[in-house]
């Protein structure tokens, strides 16, 4: 299969970037993260997340950065968890919101204290409700290619909740690398397998750089068709609920390896690199080197 001729990036920085960093933010540094990175020209944007701050502290305030975003081209999407995160994703006229599930029973039991199928059966009433309300739903599946619960996946049953999302609403399924334990043979073995039953242009594929193996496996999910990449600009973030799960690619990255390969994405890497000193040097990281992303075609 060659290569697309565009893909989409859904920059999850301000969300599943923010979530697992040990500083939580002012609301308006999360409004400026947010802006900067549409002014970068990124179409789609986690710009929060519904949970209880209980949980998860650093998005305590997502009501009130949705409430303060300046429109733009950009679509700003949110986590919603059950039925009462999507109602205040409703109040604040969210355009689109996320549901997610997992491939791993360990996982789903310690993230969401229920099985796969008692989440799925959850979801439906919330993803029905979402669409009533005009609002777009993705699906995530945690844990596509290792837990660190349960260790090795089955993945026949990425494709299987995969499906049961689609066919609840879901516009397309996001499949994460939640460990980054993936190599690229084990995503080419996730792809071969789940594409038999889902097309290419209803996946994006979220992979974690634990062992720093993001880019090499999102060349090998290019090469397969995947034309929708999660990303995390700075490479912010994890999960915290997976122990080792120690950051998503940075958006970046995968823009380098995008121009290197000639494939368009509407991103400008200039302004991206501002914002991602801005939000580095408010979390008190040390911002990515300049040249730390040069990738070539080879």
């Amino acid at each position: 299969m060659s290569l697309p001729k565009a893909v989409k990036i859904v920059e999850v920085g301000p969300r599943d970037g923010l979530q697992n960093e040990s500083v939580s933010l002012d609301i308006e540094t999360k409004v400026k993260l947010v802006q900067g990175l549409a002014n970068a020209g990124l179409q789609t944007i986690e710009a929060g997340s519904f949970v209880s701050p209980k949980w998860v502290p650093q998005m305590a305030g997502s009501d009130e950065v949705f409430n303060q975003l300046t429109p733009t081209k950009a679509i700003y999407t949110a986590l919603t968890p059950n039925m009462r995160g999507l109602e205040r994703a409703i109040e604040c006229n969210v355009q689109e919101i996320a549901v997610f599930a997992a491939a791993s029973e360990e996982f789903s039991h310690k993230n969401i204290n229920c099985s796969i199928a008692e989440s799925l059966e959850k979801f439906k009433a919330v993803t029905q409700k979402a669409i009533d309300n005009n609002m777009a739903v993705r699906g995530y599946i945690s844990c596509v290619s290792g837990c660190p619960y349960q260790g090795d996946v089955d993945i026949k049953k990425v494709s299987t909740v995969a499906q049961s999302l689609l066919d609840m609403g879901c516009y397309e399924i996001s499949l994460g690398d939640t460990i980054g334990v993936a190599k690229p043979e084990t995503i080419e073995a996730l792809l071969i397998q789940t594409l038999k039953y889902i097309p290419a242009q209803k996946l994006a594929v979220h992979l974690h750089d634990t062992y720093g193996q993001a880019i090499a496996n999102i060349r090998q999910s290019l090469n397969m068709g995947i034309a929708t990449i999660d990303s995390s600009v700075a490479g912010l973030g994890g999960c915290p609920y997976a122990k080792g799960a120690s950051g998503n690619v940075a958006t970046e990255h995968v823009i380098d390896l995008l121009d290197a390969l000639g494939i368009e994405h509407g991103v400008n890497l200039e302004k991206l690199t501002e914002v991602s000193r801005f939000i580095s040097h408010k979390l008190g990281r040390t911002p990515l080197p300049d040249n730390d992303s040069k990738f070539t075609t080879k």
